[in-house]
């Protein structure tokens, strides 16, 4: 490991291909790039995960710390740089930032990416509002967010639908993997039409929205939500099928139990996966996930999620202009309705009128033929008596 404290983003880029030739040709065959960007109680959370992905895909991995404080302080960079080691099959470059210098993350983070592979950008944490503020998500291919971060987690998948663009995709979505893999194999031998369903999970679990909102996408029947509050996450997704047969699908620890009306119960496995293998599952596909899509959009109320364009512009925003109070508003004096018609009237109007009430108010000159010049009538025509004037 190379440690670079208050460095420069140049200095970086040597550091990691200095390391990379001493590591040999551990690195090569790099699939992607991956950049996380992470709060710093949670930067070992971010390399165990991408540890676990980079088994399934040797990445690049550059860790994005923006320090929490003021923007005022002065600006500055701390690297650390690891290839191979605790991190295994991958090169990572830890990136501290302090001061005005977090606002512009992406002038030290666009050199280090490795070439002609795709980005993926990786929010471990509160996702952001609006990701075309953040350049860091403008120029990557996938964006991976994680609503269950969020304070409130259901707001946050709305605002995702909001400022969805193709190519966004949410680790609340992966986290159902194995529920909508069961529900659909159960699917599969139900010959009746589906009438309506039920999901008993918490009222803030993001991952309960998104299964209500793949099966409405899939059966056209919006499930209804159950609230209960005697499990942390999703406990029972119900199917309701022509006839009165009732399929649930009911969830205990590590498994759970398939029932139909009519057939004996069925023990499956269910098991929580850890965060790195929900990542290596979102890096197998660089693609958009329109399944996603349209689940997000039927649970938001948003339809035409997929119709929208796949690029992104990014929209500069500076925190210290955006925070900074509003000067007040100086107290105008009230004016007539009379003012207000001859200010509003155009200037070049009122100088025309007013000559022409001048012109009208002069008095008339008489005008006299100038002394010791002839007529106009006593001139001779051009030309003549000659020739051409006949």
């Amino acid at each position: 490991m190379i440690g670079l404290w208050d460095t420069t983003g140049n200095e970086v880029v040597k550091a990691l291909a200095s390391e990379r030739r001493n590591a040999g040709g551990v690195t090569s065959g790099i699939a992607l790039t991956l950049v996380a960007v992470v709060d710093e109680r949670r930067v070992r959370e971010a390399e165990a995960a991408a540890t676990i992905a980079a088994s399934a895909h040797p990445c690049r991995l550059v860790i994005v710390v923006r320090a929490e404080g003021s923007i005022s302080e002065r600006s500055r960079l701390d690297a650390e740089i690891v290839v191979g080691g605790r991190l295994g099959p991958c090169e990572a470059a830890v990136l501290r930032m302090q001061g005005r210098l977090a606002l512009h993350a992406e002038s030290v983070v666009i050199p280090m990416l490795a070439p002609d592979v795709p980005v993926v950008t990786w929010w471990h944490g509160e996702p952001p509002e609006k990701i075309a503020n953040d350049p860091l998500g403008v120029y990557s291919d996938r964006r991976v967010t994680d609503a269950a971060q969020s304070s409130d987690p259901i707001a946050a998948l709305e605002t995702r639908a909001v400022d969805y663009v193709p190519g966004d995709t949410d680790l609340a979505w992966t986290r159902i993997t194995p529920w909508r893999t069961l529900v659909a194999g159960a699917l599969d031998t139900v010959e009746a039409h589906v009438t309506g369903a039920t999901v008993v999970a918490p009222a803030t679990d993001p991952t309960a929205a998104l299964m209500r909102g793949w099966l409405s996408s899939r059966l056209g029947v919006m499930p209804k939500l159950k609230v209960t509050t005697d499990f942390p996450r999703m406990r029972e997704v119900r199917l309701h099928c022509d006839g009165g047969d009732v399929l649930s699908l009911t969830r205990f620890d590590d498994s759970a139990v398939l029932r139909r009306t009519g057939q004996s119960d069925r023990d499956l496995p269910l098991t929580r996966r850890p965060l790195g293998d929900e990542l290596a599952e979102e890096l197998r596909r660089l693609d958009p996930d329109e399944i996603y899509g349209s689940a997000l959009g039927a649970f938001a109320g948003t339809p035409g999620l997929n119709d929208r364009p796949p690029m992104r512009v990014h929209i500069w925003q500076d925190p210290a202009v955006s925070e900074a109070p509003e000067p007040p508003l100086k107290p105008t004096r009230s004016r007539s309705k009379a003012t207000v018609a001859a200010t509003s009237t155009p200037r070049r109007a009122t100088t025309t009128a007013s000559a022409t009430v001048a012109r009208k108010a002069a008095p008339a000159r008489s005008r006299k033929p100038a002394t010791g010049r002839k007529p106009a009538t006593g001139r001779k025509p051009a030309g003549g008596t000659g020739k051409a004037g006949q």
